[in-house]
C-alpha cells in the first residue's frame, strides 16, 4: 500500500470554512482596498477638523474711499426760459426767427398782419380830431359869453351852461387821446419782438396762422436766455431730503453721452413738497455748467447727490456689524466682557482679539470703520463654520437688516 502524503500547508491543514473565507479576500482584494482608502479619505476630511482649533467666518477689513450719496433723476432746463405771446389778435404775416435761431433784445421775431389794427387807429384819430374841433368851439362860446356875463349882457345860468359844456367836451378829448393811444399801441404789438437776448428753443405758429388773443395770450415762442448755464430739477423723497443741502456736489450722466460723467452743484432746496404715489417728494434744484453746448434741453439726468466722502479709510462690508452676540461663536473667556456695540472680534496672526471702534461714514454696501488699534490683514469673526444658529430672540429682514 502507499502512504499518504502529510505534507500539508497551513492553509490546507485549517477548517474549510475560513479556506473559503480567506479565498474569497485574496480573490476580492483590490475592491477591499479601494473601500479602505475612501473611509481613510472620508475621515481625513470630516473628521480630521474636529480635533484642530475651530475654523471661523470671517469679513476682510481693507483701505479705500467711501462715498455716501443720494440718486435721483431729472430734466436739463435752462435757467431762464421766456414765453413770447401777443397781446392783439391777427393773421400771422412774418417770420424772421425760426428754431435754434440766435436772438437780441428788440430784435423782431414776427408780425401780424396790420390792416384791422390800423383802421382801428385811423377811426381813433378821426374821431380825436372831432372831438379837439368840438372843444375848441365849445372853448370859443364860453370865453364870448363870459364877457357878455361881465358886461351884464347876458344872465350867470347862461354863462355857466356854456362852460359846463366846454368843460365836457375837454374830458370827450381826454377820452379819445385815449382811444387814440390803445390803438397806436396795439399796432404796435403787432410787431413781435424779443424782450431778451437768447436762443429760440421752440416755434410754434407758422405764416397764415390765425393769433386769437381774445381769453389768453397764444404762446409763440420760447426763449433760452443763455444755454451756457442750465439746470436740473429733480425730485428726491422725503427719506433723503434731510441729507441734502445747498452747496453739494453732484455728478451725472446723460444717454447721451454714457461714458462721461458731468458736474453740478446743488443751487436750492424747494419746501414746496409733491405727493406721487403715496410718496412725498422735493424738488432739488442743481447747477450746471454747459459753457460746450453739449447738453441739450430736455435730456434726462441719472444725478448722484454726494452727502458725504472719505478718502482711504479703513472699511468693512455692511454684514460684518449684523452680530449681535459673541456668544454664539467664541467661548466666555475669550470674550472678557466685550461686546458688538463697541468691540470687533478680530482674527489676527491666527488668534482672536477685541478692539475698541465706532462706526463712521456708511453707504448702501460698506461701513468706515473708526479705531487706532487695526493693522493691516485684520478680519472681523462673524461666525464659526459648521455653527447651527441659535439665536431665536431675533428675526432677519433680508432687506433691513436685524429688528431690534
Amino acid at each position: 500500500m502507499s502512504k499518504k502524503n502529510n505534507n500539508k500547508t497551513p492553509l490546507q491543514k485549517r477548517p474549510s470554512f475560513i479556506r473559503r473565507i480567506w479565498s474569497f479576500i485574496w480573490r476580492k482584494k483590490w475592491w477591499i482596498l479601494l473601500v479602505a482608502a475612501v473611509l481613510v479619505a472620508l475621515r481625513l476630511i470630516f473628521g480630521g477638523a474636529s480635533t484642530g482649533a475651530p475654523e471661523y467666518i470671517t469679513i476682510n477689513i481693507t483701505r479705500g474711499d467711501l462715498r455716501q450719496v443720494v440718486t435721483a433723476t431729472g430734466e436739463i432746463q435752462p435757467v431762464n426760459t421766456v414765453n413770447v405771446g401777443s397781446q392783439v389778435s391777427g393773421t400771422i404775416d412774418n417770420l424772421y426767427v425760426d428754431f435754434n435761431s440766435k436772438v437780441k433784445k428788440g430784435d423782431v421775431l414776427l408780425t401780424i398782419e396790420p390792416s384791422v389794427l390800423q383802421a382801428t387807429v385811423d377811426e381813433a384819430k378821426a374821431s380825436l380830431d372831432s372831438t379837439i374841433s368840438q372843444r375848441n368851439f365849445a372853448k370859443s362860446e364860453y370865453e364870448r359869453d363870459k364877457m357878455l356875463y361881465n358886461e351884464g349882457f347876458i344872465s350867470r345860468a347862461e354863462m355857466e351852461q356854456k362852460q359846463t359844456q366846454y368843460e365836457q367836451s375837454e374830458q370827450s378829448v381826454k377820452r379819445a387821446q385815449s382811444t387814440y393811444d390803445r390803438a397806436v399801441t396795439n399796432l404796435g404789438y403787432a410787431t413781435i419782438s424779443s424782450p431778451v437776448d437768447g436762443t429760440v428753443i421752440s416755434r410754434k405758429v407758422d405764416v397764415g396762422q390765425t393769433v386769437a388773443a381774445s381769453f389768453q395770450t397764444p404762446d409763440l415762442f420760447e426763449i433760452a436766455e443763455d444755454l451756457t448755464k442750465m439746470q436740473i430739477e429733480t425730485a428726491v423723497s422725503e427719506a433723503d431730503i434731510g441729507v441734502i443741502q445747498e452747496g453739494q456736489p453732484v455728478t451725472f450722466t446723460v444717454d447721451a453721452y454714457p461714458s462721461e460723467t458731468f458736474d453740478g452743484i446743488v443751487r436750492q432746496v424747494r419746501l414746496s413738497p409733491t405727493t406721487t404715489s403715496n410718496v412725498v417728494v422735493y424738488t432739488v434744484v442743481i447747477d450746471v455748467d454747459n459753457t460746450d453746448l453739449r447738453l441739450m434741453p430736455g435730456m434726462t439726468a441719472f444725478v448722484t447727490i454726494v452727502i458725504s466722502e472719505r478718502e482711504n479709510a479703513w472699511r468693512a462690508a455692511n454684514s460684518a456689524f449684523l452680530v449681535r452676540s459673541f456668544d454664539r461663536f467664541l467661548d466666555p473667556e475669550q470674550i472678557n466682557g466685550a461686546t458688538p456695540a463697541s468691540h470687533l472680534a478680530i482674527m489676527r496672526d491666527g488668534d482672536v482679539v477685541f478692539i475698541p471702534y465706532t462706526k463712521g461714514l456708511v453707504t448702501a454696501t460698506e461701513t468706515e470703520v473708526i479705531s487706532d488699534e487695526i493693522e493691516m490683514g485684520d478680519k472681523i469673526i462673524v461666525g464659526r463654520v459648521g455653527q447651527t444658529s441659535t439665536n431665536t430672540g431675533q428675526r432677519m429682514n433680508p432687506m433691513r437688516g436685524p429688528r431690534m
